[in-house]
This record gives C-alpha cells, structure tokens and sequence, in this order.
C-alpha cells in the first residue's frame, strides 16, 4: 500500500513509518491498472472481514483474511520482498533497530 502523506517514507521507498515502525510499501513496479485492481481487492476483503466478524462466522471470516492477504501479497506488501539488491526484509520491525534508525532520527518532529 502506498504511504499516506503524513507518514515519512525511507529514503529507499520501501517502507512507511507509522508510530515508529516500518511497513512495507507496495511494489511501484505495479501497473497502475493493476495496482487499483488489488487495491480494490484489498479493501473489498477487509469489508469483508469486517462483516464476518460482525456475523460471528468464522469460516467466512478465515476466507476474507486470506484474500487480504493474497491483496497483500500480491501488492508486494508481504511475503517475498519486491527488491532485487538483496537487502533484508525490516517489515514490521521498529526503525530504531534497523539500518533506518539514523534516517529516522534526523527527521524533523511533527
């Protein structure tokens, strides 16, 4: 998923920070086109999830959780990472113990 503006992206663009953690943005490799597709895909499972849960089905909340996380997979936000240097994966970790800690430090406070 593309970093909302309010959140600092690493200079690299492969995360978004939000409270102090980082987040795997999505592959800008993407076409567009498909892109919005998974995105649509995203947002329509977590709809999804949210009615299951509301319904208290728990098969139907097993399935919606898997197709937010095929969207996300497929967006590059999880699984395999979409960079070809070799780099280590920090998705979900806290930027102070990563390589952007120093990054991360020098930005201005909001």
């Amino acid at each position: 998923m593309t970093a909302p503006a309010h959140h600092p992206v690493t200079p690299d663009g492969r995360y978004f920070v939000v409270d102090g953690r980082l987040w795997r943005a999505s592959n800008p490799g993407l076409a567009p086109e498909q892109r919005q597709e998974l995105v649509n895909a995203l947002m329509g499972a977590r709809r999804q999830v949210g009615l299951a849960v509301k319904a208290k089905d728990a098969e139907a909340e097993r399935r919606a959780r898997a197709a937010v996380d095929a969207a996300k997979r497929a967006l590059g936000e999880r699984g395999p990472v979409w960079w070809t240097d070799g780099a280590p994966d920090h998705n979900r970790r806290m930027v102070a113990n990563t390589p952007y800690a120093q990054w991360y430090a020098g930005l201005a406070p909001d």
